[in-house]
């Protein structure tokens, strides 16, 4: 088997985890490309005895702290700052570590150990740092949610874990059209949606009509994440894959919340 063969059902899935560590679909993209190339040009291997997605991952975050130090080139670093209402001050309070470490528990479903091993740490510091920015997150990002789900029993799942994270679920919308009123009205701080609402539409058709209105940060919860990592085309930069885990929630909300920042419309 190639090296292209093995690596590739993990590139999705990476691509998305650096999306969601860096905070853009440019910027993530061209880390997993640099990886990518060391890889293929042999000058870098998989570690021999653990498993392809799990050096592929720790290459990408040594190609990643090389080259950004840590940290994107957005985002700047600091401790002991107070709240604020932009993302990357926000940031700050929440170092890029951290916030890598979250994303690999969480989102990505890497054991302590196994995260340990990808950013070279001990599993001890890992499990600090995934309390130390859990508590921090829950204690800055409150916000207002609007979820978009046409399964009842799924949508409350959501509903209940967003609440026990200290955030506001201003609505839960059936349908595109359910979905784009009610953002209207409720003017939600984050929407979480499904992409098939069955017949009341296209989740995907809903938020378009939403951003075309003002701009919040999205986050697709879907059972079909390949569908939308295909590399053809732009992708959302925050993506749950179902069935979820409560965790994974938590993570990507975090991020979300993080590094959104609404884009300046032109008077």
């Amino acid at each position: 088997m190639t090296k292209t063969q093995q690596f590739a059902p993990h590139l999705p899935y990476l691509r998305r985890y650096a999306r969601a560590l860096v905070g853009s679909q440019k910027s993530g993209d061209a880390y997993v490309h640099a990886a990518l190339t060391a890889l293929l040009a042999g000058k870098v291997d998989v570690d021999p005895g653990i498993s392809v997605r799990a050096g592929l991952y720790k290459i990408f975050h040594a190609i990643w702290a090389s080259a950004s130090g840590h940290i994107d080139e957005e985002i700047s670093v600091g401790a002991g700052r107070p709240a604020s209402s932009d993302p990357s001050e926000r940031l700050a309070q929440l170092d890029a570590e951290q916030r890598a470490i979250l994303l690999l528990t969480a989102v990505e479903g890497f054991s302590v150990n196994e995260t340990a091993f990808i950013v070279d740490d001990t599993p001890e510091s890992v499990e600090r740092s995934i309390a130390e920015a859990q508590g921090l997150i829950e204690s800055q990002l409150a916000t207002r949610v609007l979820i978009i789900e046409d399964e009842p029993i799924i949508a409350l799942d959501l509903e209940t874990l967003v609440s026990e994270l200290g955030h506001k679920v201003v609505a839960v919308a059936a349908t595109r059209d359910e979905a784009v009123a009610k953002a209207l009205i409720e003017r939600p701080g984050l929407v979480l949606a499904d992409i098939n609402l069955g017949e009341g539409g296209s989740g995907i058709d809903a938020v378009s009509q939403i951003l075309d209105s003002f701009d919040i940060p999205i986050i697709f919860v879907t059972a079909y994440p390949e569908k939308l990592l295909t590399g053809e085309r732009p992708e959302p930069t925050y993506l749950v894959a179902k069935p979820f885990l409560p965790e994974s929630i938590q993570a990507t909300v975090a991020q979300a919340l993080f590094f959104h920042k609404p884009a300046r419309k032109v008077a």
